[in-house]
């Protein structure tokens, strides 16, 4: 029997326009529908478990997400974080409240705008051959929750070893190219990383990945007593999806 209660929902625009995503995916439409936050999605936010585990965030979203067949692992990060703006806007409204400078800042979150993307970079789908400055081609892949998992799992396991070890970058790396110089071999790609790439490789890497890295532009403009004006990425605390809290 058809419930009478009926939860409203919106359409998202993905910054990806679903160009990356397998045409047999309904992620390829390049938007998706999610509901508006109810008690029990308050619920998940307040589940110490997922807090610790720093899971909640993504059992909110996957909880919002109504369109059927999405895959949530399949999410590149950049249509994730639409995808929470959105949730967050649907269920408190878009002014956000953050202390910058020590000032009390409102952001209204609904002028945070999607990165304007070239579809030509995109022909190929999730893959892009890039040369790095030391000569050494590579393909690399931007990366989706799936792919953010497997690398925070490496990182807690290589940290149980050594506590003190800090391998976030190469092993970043690691899991964002599929080939080096034409070799997909998972060894070949680990032993480059590890043995072979230059700082100045990495860092060309980063930028070539935020370039072509579809996403909401999350910054906004601050000016200061002075009339100067500041680029300030938007802080992302326990205060976005709990208005009354700071964080």
């Amino acid at each position: 029997m058809e419930s009478k209660f009926k939860i409203p929902t919106e359409t998202v625009e993905l910054p990806s326009k679903g160009l990356l995503y397998p045409k047999d995916s309904p992620l390829a439409k390049g938007e998706l529908e999610m509901k508006y936050m109810t008690a029990k999605e308050e619920d998940i936010l307040t589940n110490q478990n997922y807090i610790t585990k720093g899971t909640v965030i993504d059992k909110l979203l996957r909880s919002l997400i109504v369109t059927e067949g999405v895959k949530y692992e399949d999410l590149l990060v950049g249509d994730k974080n639409a995808i929470m703006i959105a949730a967050r806007i649907l269920s408190y409204g878009p002014d956000y409240n953050v202390m910058y400078n020590g000032e009390n800042i409102t952001i209204d979150l609904s002028k945070l705008e999607n990165k304007e993307i070239d579809p030509e970079n995109y022909k190929k789908g999730n893959e892009f051959t890039h040369t790095l400055p030391s000569g050494n081609e590579i393909v690399f892949k931007l990366l989706n929750h799936r792919d953010e998992v497997a690398v925070n799992r490496e990182l807690d396991g290589l940290k149980k070893i050594d506590k003190n070890a800090s391998p976030e970058v190469t092993t970043r790396l690691k899991h964002m190219i599929i080939s080096i110089n034409g070799s997909k071999e998972v060894k070949d790609i680990r032993e480059f990383v590890d043995k072979y790439m230059l700082a100045t490789d990495a860092r060309d890497l980063r930028k070539e990945y935020a370039r072509v890295q579809p996403d909401v532009n999350l910054t906004f403009k601050y000016t200061d007593e002075d009339g100067g004006e500041e680029d300030v990425d938007v802080p992302v605390g326990i205060g976005f999806f709990w208005p009354d809290s700071r964080g």
